[in-house]
């Protein structure tokens, strides 16, 4: 036979020999379902070498030379390969690897197999497994065709430099005795010694982690420890549990000197079209309540969301679907204590919905739970239920657009009124374009709404009668959207866009009955998300009324790579309105002027939000945020300034800047900032300055976070807590941008 040729031999007493150990000495690192058995006439076995002798006298086939072998996608190379049917052996020798089907590899210098090409040893073993493992050893033996048990070994998943001197991994584990299963794909080490940079670290008499071929496993994360004047000395180990590949379930106990113990949970699962994750925390605080003067305290919360499209029952899973959010605690103060969550009002909801083609059905209730130190629970209402329903037809109607809204709502609380309110709204929009590219909209709308509210509590709420008692009304209003888009091109590829904007609204003056509970329509701020709206208020509760115009300009300079954007607008009325209080910038007969200004490029933006006064033209508010990205590094600058008056709330004057830094300085190693501070007070609120090194080995970082508040009624005192967070890598994972701010090892994210 002449050199590298390749012949597809049905060879039987080497086929007989070899296809059982192919099958057996290269596992898969994936367990998977059994293959249907395939006809006897494609059970060939594709054999390459240089040569091939058969020896009548010794009962020996050998093929020499380039030796490769092919059966059903698991490859043999070595230089030589010798059958000796006599004591059923086979022996390859000289450059020996052998491929899987996933990709993994195993070399050796010598391999003797025996016991139907079951077991055997190996001189010189080496392994790549997945994509970066890789396991060494100075020998080892295969047992069943599904274990290798290694001696003197070193393994590593970190890549390997190629450069002289550089070739020590980040991380590698050496022991004494290593067992790798490949059919649970766990790599067991007896004895063995972390190294980190070639330092010995750590020491274990036994430890196992997952092939890097493993994509999720049981064990241990990384932890975190550091130090907090909170809480004292504290570790945080999680461990995660892998109940099945659609879903999971973490647990990480933490343990401090001064703040008890603490355990934290998530579980998550996904299925089909569904889904829901859950996140809670018990702690038992032994030193004392949060503010150290209480006794021994319990502490606990709940957070977590589900989505569950219906199957082929009653619904058909036409588009229904029923759902919860939920977000509970049992002390206000406890999720800032222990830095799980800063949210101050919490939202529990559950509800039933349909979406199909443009129209949405929805049946809903929400519970509210408020942290903050002036909330009253027994004020704060729960609705059970809210009804929101949305017709939009596909066809035309009279030539336009057509849409009904129904809208129902149900409050009640412990103390205050409760009232329920049920609204019928119809839309009708006919868009036109008329000569020069103008755009004309034509909007008519009418909509009538039915209170029932009763008051019991008369001295919290003195402006809603208390007794019970029906309020109706109706809110008509015919509106002209006038549009004009001047473009001009340019031979580079910019356009610029001159858009002026105008919108006339014809309605009637009054709207909004006195004695009306006003639920929905507290947190009202006029800027550039509603100047050009119909109705400016948020919610159902009040409206605008009386004639009025929406005036202003939009430009755009649109380039290849990015876009500015700059808005300026006004609002004009014959006479005040009434329903806006002094603070809006909107009580008189001419707004405020509010403008936007925008850039956005790849790597950067810019958001100018602007509120100059009326009257003199001073700036009321200012609001700026910045973000900036390169490679791996990012900063964003947030700064707001708001007058006291533009705070509905009872909040003071609020002039505050955020920022946020994650620079890589040098190829894996970034330094990370963040700072808030009251410019006003001239006082920080929050700092946090790190180092870490991340690459797709290892992680590793040091934080230091300075908390400069204090709240009395809830606790909550100053404080300064050093954070280490360290992570050894074992599979493909990437490199994740660092955290700007402690955070637990839960993902608040929903399905």
């Amino acid at each position: 036979m002449s050199p590298r040729r390749s012949a597809l031999l049905r060879f039987l007493l080497l086929g007989a020999a070899l296809s059982p150990w192919l099958a057996q000495a290269a596992a898969e690192a994936a367990t998977a379902p059994p293959k249907p058995a395939r006809p006897a006439a494609d059970n060939q076995i594709l054999l390459q070498a240089d040569e091939i002798v058969y020896d009548g006298d010794t009962q020996t086939v050998s093929a020499v030379g380039h030796v490769e072998i092919v059966d059903q996608g698991r490859i043999l190379n070595a230089d030589k390969v010798t059958y000796n049917q006599k004591t059923d052996k086979v022996t390859a020798d000289g450059n020996v690897s052998v491929t899987d089907t996933s990709g993994n590899v195993a070399f050796s210098d010598h391999v003797v197999l025996t016991d139907h090409m079951r077991d055997g040893a190996l001189s010189g073993f080496g392994a790549l497994i997945g994509k970066n493992g890789r396991l060494a050893a100075a020998s080892a033996q295969r047992i069943g065709g599904t274990m290798v048990i290694a001696n003197r070994t070193v393994y590593s998943p970190c890549k390997i430099c190629n450069e002289p001197g550089n070739r020590t991994p980040l991380w590698q584990v050496k022991a004494e005795k290593v067992v790798y299963d490949q059919v649970k794909h766990r790599i067991h080490f007896s004895n063995a010694t972390l190294e980190l940079f070639g330092v010995p670290v750590l020491y274990t008499p036994f430890l196992t982690e997952p092939d890097p071929t493993v994509k999720y496993a049981s064990g241990l994360l990384a932890p975190d420890v550091g130090n907090s004047t909170k809480i004292g000395y504290f570790a945080r180990i999680p461990y995660y549990i892998a109940l099945s590949p659609t879903n999971d379930l973490t647990l990480a106990p933490q343990f401090s000197t001064r703040g008890g113990e603490l355990m934290q949970s998530e579980y998550r699962a996904r299925w089909n079209n569904s889904g829901m994750w859950l996140q809670g925390s018990v702690a038992y605080n032994p030193n004392g309540g949060l503010g150290g003067n209480d006794g021994a305290q319990v502490y606990d919360h709940l957070f977590g969301s589900g989505r569950f499209a219906l199957d082929n029952g009653w619904a058909n899973n036409d588009g229904w679907r029923v759902g919860f959010d939920t977000q509970l605690t049992n002390n206000s103060a406890y999720m800032r204590f222990y830095d799980i969550s800063y949210l101050d009002r919490l939202v529990n909801d559950l509800f039933i919905e349909n979406v199909t083609g443009r129209s949405r059905f929805s049946l809903s209730s929400y519970y509210f739970q408020g942290l903050r130190a002036a909330d009253a629970q027994s004020l704060i209402p729960y609705v059970l239920p809210r009804l929101d329903y949305t017709f939009i037809p596909t066809s035309k109607v009279a030539g336009g657009r057509f849409r009904l809204d129904v809208s129902g709502v149900s409050l009640a609380r412990s103390s205050g009124p409760d009232s329920q309110r049920f609204t019928t709204e119809l839309n009708w929009r006919l868009p036109m374009v008329m000569g020069g590219g103008q755009l004309w909209t034509l909007i008519a709308d009418a909509r009538g709404d039915v209170y029932h509210i009763d008051n019991n509590d008369p001295v919290n709420y003195p402006n809603v009668p208390d007794k019970s008692r029906y309020v109706a009304r109706g809110v008509p209003y015919v509106a002209l959207d006038w549009r004009w888009p001047f473009v001009a091109n340019t031979r580079g590829g910019t356009s610029y866009i001159l858009e002026p904007i105008a919108q006339m609204i014809a309605q009637p003056y009054g709207g909004n009955p006195s004695g009306l509970p006003i639920e929905d329509a507290d947190a009202f701020e006029f800027d550039d998300n509603n100047l050009f709206s119909i109705n400016q208020m948020p919610g159902y509760d009040l409206v605008e009324s009386g004639p009025r115009a929406n005036v202003g300009f939009m430009a755009s300079a649109i380039f290849r790579g990015g876009e500015v954007q700059g808005l300026i607008g006004q609002t004009y009325r014959l006479k005040p309105d009434p329903v806006f209080a002094s603070f809006t910038g909107e009580n008189g007969t001419a707004s405020d002027v509010i403008g936007r200004v925008s850039i956005k490029f790849p790597h950067f933006n810019v958001t100018d939000r602007l509120d100059l006064d009326r009257g003199n033209g001073t700036l009321r508010r200012h609001e700026i945020y910045v973000t900036g990205t390169y490679g791996r590094s990012s900063v964003q600058v947030a700064y707001v300034h708001l007058p006291a008056e533009a705070l509905n709330l009872g909040l003071p004057t609020r002039e505050q800047i955020n920022a946020q830094a994650d620079i890589n300085f040098y190829e894996n190693w970034q330094a990370f900032a963040a700072v808030e501070r009251d410019l006003l007070a001239g006082q920080m609120l929050d700092t946090e300055y790190g180092l870490g090194y991340e690459d797709e080995c290892l992680a590793i970082s040091v934080a230091y976070r300075r908390k400069y508040t204090f709240d009395a009624i809830q606790g909550v005192p100053p404080s300064t807590s050093v954070i280490l967070r360290f992570s050894l890598k074992t599979g493909d994972q990437p490199v994740q941008p660092f955290s700007l701010f402690p955070q637990n090892v839960f993902a608040t994210s929903h399905p």
